[in-house]
């Protein structure tokens, strides 16, 4: 979450798919970025993050990278949505994994 922050995400929301049963991964993290060079940096600064914590980088899939209008980076048990306002409007993200328990959930 720090990696986000600290390239200015809005609206942070972690989700616990665990409590709903997801099978795919455990956790969604939800993240607004207000350009694509945000979102591209946002992803880059986990990836980062995830290196230096693990001291190495695990196998990831990265999504949308190149536009930056909606960057999905899959961790495996975690997945991290990074959406500009009007995907993240549009898709609802929040809404739709609305059962499961809210974590942490940052506004704006």
């Amino acid at each position: 979450m720090e990696a986000l922050r600290a390239k200015k995400a809005e609206n942070l929301v972690v989700l616990d798919l665990q409590s709903i049963a997801y099978p795919l991964c455990d956790y969604f993290v939800i993240a607004t970025a207000e350009s694509d060079r945000q979102a591209q940096a946002m992803a880059d600064a986990i990836l980062e993050a995830v290196r230096e914590q693990e001291g190495r980088l695990p196998a990831y899939r990265l999504e949308g990278y190149e536009y930056g209008h909606w960057v999905l980076v899959d961790l495996g048990d975690m997945v991290i949505h990074i959406l500009q306002p009007e995907a993240r409007a549009y898709y609802r993200l929040d809404e739709l994994w609305g059962d499961a328990r809210t974590l942490l959930a940052n506004h704006a």
